[in-house]
């Protein structure tokens, strides 16, 4: 069964458990937080308290959002869980798995935002795209394409697209914006 576009009230944000050597990511990280909270989209994201996950979380709770951590058990130490006091707020579902982790965050989801990280923040991208290529969602996806992080991929993308190997790209395309600010209008949210 097909999950189809629903008005956007949570979106999940995938993001580096660490800072990055630019200061615009964490600078980024925060004006998306905020905008999500003042525009009452509640965030889902790993759950972590350090890093871009931190600063994001952070920042929409300093707004009055609403945000959910979903973290499996064995990362609770490395990355210092939401509910170590400074989160205050942030509700937190520890998991067993990170299978269970990703399931949890594509269904409390209703669109998702990539955000610069590392291969952990590039393979939960990649699953939802995939699972958009194969008709199991609709939701919408985006690249905060910070300093154009997200360019490579995007060629990439475009490569296996031409050579016969991506079905449906429009179904799977991402779009890439380059500013927080862009964000919202990407996902479709309008503004209340």
């Amino acid at each position: 069964m097909v999950d189809t576009p629903s008005p956007i009230r949570s979106v999940c944000v995938y993001c580096g458990s660490s800072m990055g050597e630019n200061p615009l990511y964490a600078e980024q990280a925060a004006s998306l937080g905020q905008l999500l909270a003042e525009a009452d989209i509640r965030l889902v994201y790993g759950g972590g308290s350090i890093g871009l996950m931190g600063v994001i979380a952070k920042n929409v709770l300093a707004h009055g959002g609403a945000v959910l951590g979903i973290i499996p058990e064995f990362l609770k130490a490395h990355e210092r869980v939401a509910a170590a006091g400074d989160l205050e707020g942030a509700e937190l579902q520890v998991v067993p798995d990170m299978h269970t982790r990703k399931r949890l965050m594509f269904e409390e989801a209703d669109a998702f935002v990539a955000m610069a990280g590392g291969i952990g923040t590039l393979e939960e991208l990649v699953e939802m795209m995939t699972w958009a290529q194969l008709g199991r969602h609709e939701k919408p996806i985006a690249l905060l394409n910070t300093n154009g992080f997200w360019h490579a991929f995007d060629e990439l993308v475009n490569d296996m697209a031409s050579a016969g190997f991506v079905h449906n790209h429009q179904r799977i395309k991402p779009v890439l914006v380059d500013g927080p600010e862009e964000i919202l209008a990407a996902l479709g949210v309008t503004p209340s």
